[in-house]
């Protein structure tokens, strides 16, 4: 059996999705704005890829998580760690619902869901793949600690790809767990 756990950093909680997350979904990734995720994709794709991470906690015991606004329940994106036949290792990766870009959310969520992944699952790395011309997600990245590392394997070879170094058994920023 596997607990899909809920952290909480400062300004959000990252809780399971739900059936309730599926209309916000479905529209980003309808959207120009999934095209650096192979997008847009249409409504069978969207529920294929939304299916898929809900199931890797059943599979891998990690998968997605929705990001929450702790003070007013709203719903701002997700973050995930990927894995399986689809990712050459485990990714960490982010995405934002449009209200919630240029707040510091992303890197918020992924440090959090990054630190709990590195204690919870005792994973030495992640990597996050990147499209060359998603800039916003590459300085994301780098400002969360990740590095360019040229020599790590990819399916897309135009790929860049990010690696997130182990903390070295430094506490989580600014993370809880449940209540």
């Amino acid at each position: 059996m596997f607990e899909i756990p809920e952290l909480k950093t400062e300004r959000l909680v990252l809780r399971a999705m739900t059936i309730g997350d599926w209309p916000q979904y479905s529209a980003f990734m309808a959207s120009g704005r999934a095209q650096f995720m192979g997008g847009p994709f249409d409504t069978s794709a969207a529920w294929g890829l939304f299916c898929h991470d809900v199931a890797q906690w059943q599979l891998f015991g990690h998968g997605a998580l929705m990001l929450e606004d702790r003070e007013t329940g709203e719903t701002l994106g997700q973050v995930g760690i990927n894995d399986g036949p689809l990712f050459k290792e485990k990714e960490l990766g982010w995405l934002l619902f449009p209200s919630a870009e240029g707040k510091g959310y992303a890197g918020e969520a992924a440090m959090a869901y990054r630190d709990w992944a590195f204690a919870a699952l005792g994973l030495k790395t992640l990597v996050s793949y990147i499209d060359p011309a998603n800039v916003r997600s590459a300085k994301l990245a780098q400002r969360i600690g990740a590095r360019l590392d040229p020599d790590a394997p990819r399916n897309d070879p135009e790929d860049l790809v990010f690696r997130h170094p182990h903390p070295g058994g430094s506490p989580p920023r600014a993370l809880t767990i449940g209540g």
